[in-house]
C-alpha cells in the first residue's frame, strides 16, 4: 500500500499571540459547544432547555449544523503545515498578491467581513487594492472567502506569517453584491472563478515544469488525484449543496456519504494533519502525529447536508418551454431513465460504467484513477448555476449537454425540443 507521511510542522516562535479565529470558539469544547448552543436555540424559538434537561433533537440538529458551518467556512485542518511551511504561500501573498490579483484568479471577499471603514476606503479608493498589504489586512479580518491567515504586527507593519485554506475555497462563492468578487457568501456554490492550478503555481516551491502543469489547469478546474497517481487532466469543481439523500457525491461515487471525500480532501488535498487510506487504490496517507480532522466531519457533513440547490432567477428561463421540456425529459429525451427521483440521479442505486459518461472515452479517463472505476450521475439540482458541465468541462453551456446527448444516444429531438428541454434544465 502506498504510504506517505509527513512530521508536524513546527509552531512557529516569537509570534504574538494572533486573536482568537471563530472556527477556534468550536474546537476543544465541542460537546459542551453543541449543548449550549442547542439550549440557546431552544430559547430563541420559545422553547426552555430546565436543568438536566436534554436539549431538543431539533435544537442539537441545529448547534450541530452551526458547528459545521464555522468548520466549513474556518477550518484549515492544521493544513499550514503545507501552504505555508512547504509551499510559501505566506510569503508569495505578503509580497506579491494584492486583492485585484487574488480577484483575478477568482478568490472572493466576504463583504460582511468588513468593517465600515474598509467599505468606505474601498469606495472612495483611499485603500489601495493593488498593494499586498490590503490583502493581508483583508485576511486578518478573515473576510477572504477559504483562506485563513496568521497575522502577526511588527513594528507598526502587519506581517502574514502562516496561512493555510478552508472547504470554503472551492465550494464557496459571493453574491457580487458590492463589487465583482466581493460580497455575501453562497456557501456550497461551485467557485468556477477560481483557478487553483494559478494559485498553487505562485509558490517558490514549485519547479518550473510543474508550474506549468498547474497552470494548464484552468478556471474552475481541479485534479485531486494528480498528487496520488502524477497524472494531470483536472475535473471541474463540484458544488457542494442539494446532496442530502445522496450517498454517493462524487463523480465517481468514491465513497458512501460525503464525510469520505471530505477525510481525502483533507487530508489528501489540503494537507491537513490526519489520516486518509483507500485500499481500492494501494493508498494510506498521514500528516503529522495528530489527527485533526476526524472529530470535525460529523458537524461538517450536517452542515453541508443542509445545504438546498439555489433556485433559478426569476426570468432566467422560459416557463411555457419549461413545461414542455419536461415532457421530453420524461419521454424522448430519456433523461429520467439516469436522473431520476427527486435529486434527478440513481447515483443510491447503481453506478456507471465509463461508457455511460458523454466526456468518454478520455484519456486518461478520470474513472480509471478512481476507487470505484466507474460514475455516478449527476444530481440536476441548481444545474443552472455550475457551468460548464460533464465532469472535464467540456460542454460549455445546457444546450451543448443536450446536443451531445442527441447525438451520442441518436435521440432524434427536434431544434424545438433540445430548446424546451434546456429551459426546463435552467429551472431546476
Amino acid at each position: 500500500m502506498k504510504k506517505i507521511s509527513h512530521a508536524p510542522a513546527p509552531e512557529p516562535r516569537g509570534l504574538s499571540a494572533p486573536r482568537p479565529h471563530p472556527a477556534a470558539l468550536w474546537q476543544g469544547l465541542p460537546n459542551a459547544i453543541v449543548t449550549a448552543a442547542a439550549v440557546m436555540a431552544a430559547a430563541a424559538c420559545g422553547g426552555s432547555a430546565g436543568e438536566g434537561e436534554a436539549a431538543s433533537p431539533a435544537a442539537s440538529q441545529a448547534a450541530l449544523i452551526e458547528q459545521g458551518k464555522q468548520i466549513f467556512r474556518f477550518e484549515t485542518f492544521g493544513d499550514e503545515a503545507q501552504w505555508t511551511d512547504t509551499l510559501k504561500m505566506n510569503e508569495v501573498i505578503g509580497s506579491a498578491v494584492d486583492p485585484v490579483t487574488a480577484l483575478s484568479v477568482g478568490l472572493k471577499v466576504d463583504a460582511e467581513a468588513l468593517p465600515a471603514e474598509v467599505v468606505a476606503g474601498i469606495k472612495n479608493e483611499t485603500i489601495d487594492l493593488k498593494s499586498p498589504a490590503t490583502t493581508v489586512t483583508l485576511l486578518k479580518l478573515n473576510a477572504v472567502v477559504g483562506v485563513k491567515g496568521t497575522v502577526e504586527t511588527v513594528n507598526g507593519v502587519d506581517k502574514l506569517t502562516r496561512v493555510g485554506i478552508t472547504c470554503a475555497l472551492c465550494h464557496s462563492t459571493v453574491d457580487n453584491s458590492f463589487a465583482p468578487g466581493i460580497g455575501k457568501r453562497l456557501d456550497g456554490w461551485a467557485n468556477r472563478d477560481l483557478n487553483p492550478g494559478a494559485i498553487i503555481a505562485l509558490s517558490p516551491a514549485i519547479d518550473a515544469a510543474m508550474k506549468k502543469v498547474f497552470n494548464a489547469w484552468g478556471t474552475g478546474k481541479f485534479d485531486p488525484r494528480h498528487n496520488i497517481d502524477g497524472i494531470s487532466k483536472p475535473v471541474v469543481i463540484p458544488p457542494a449543496y442539494g446532496l442530502a439523500g445522496i450517498h454517493r457525491i462524487t463523480f465517481t461515487g468514491d465513497g458512501e456519504d460525503i464525510a469520505y471525500w471530505n477525510r481525502y480532501v483533507a487530508v489528501a488535498e489540503m494537507g491537513g494533519l490526519g489520516s486518509v487510506s483507500e485500499p481500492r487504490l494501494n493508498l494510506s496517507i498521514t500528516h503529522g502525529t495528530e489527527d485533526l480532522v476526524t472529530s470535525k466531519l460529523p458537524a461538517l457533513q450536517a452542515y453541508q447536508l443542509s445545504l438546498s440547490a439555489p433556485p433559478a432567477p426569476a426570468g432566467s428561463f422560459d416557463g411555457a418551454a419549461a413545461m414542455r421540456g419536461k415532457l421530453v425529459f420524461e419521454g424522448a429525451g430519456k433523461c429520467v431513465t439516469c436522473h431520476s427521483g427527486a435529486a434527478f440521479t440513481d447515483a443510491n442505486s447503481r453506478l456507471h460504467p465509463p461508457g455511460d459518461s458523454m466526456a468518454e472515452p478520455e484519456t486518461p479517463s478520470y474513472a480509471s484513477r478512481s476507487a470505484t472505476k466507474q460514475y455516478r450521475t449527476t444530481p440536476l439540482k441548481g444545474v443552472w448555476q455550475h457551468a460548464p458541465y460533464f465532469h472535464d468541462g467540456s460542454a460549455a453551456t445546457l444546450t451543448d449537454v443536450v446536443k451531445t446527448y442527441n447525438t451520442r444516444l441518436t435521440l432524434g429531438l427536434s431544434s424545438q425540443e433540445i430548446t424546451d428541454l434546456v429551459e426546463y434544465l435552467k429551472s431546476l
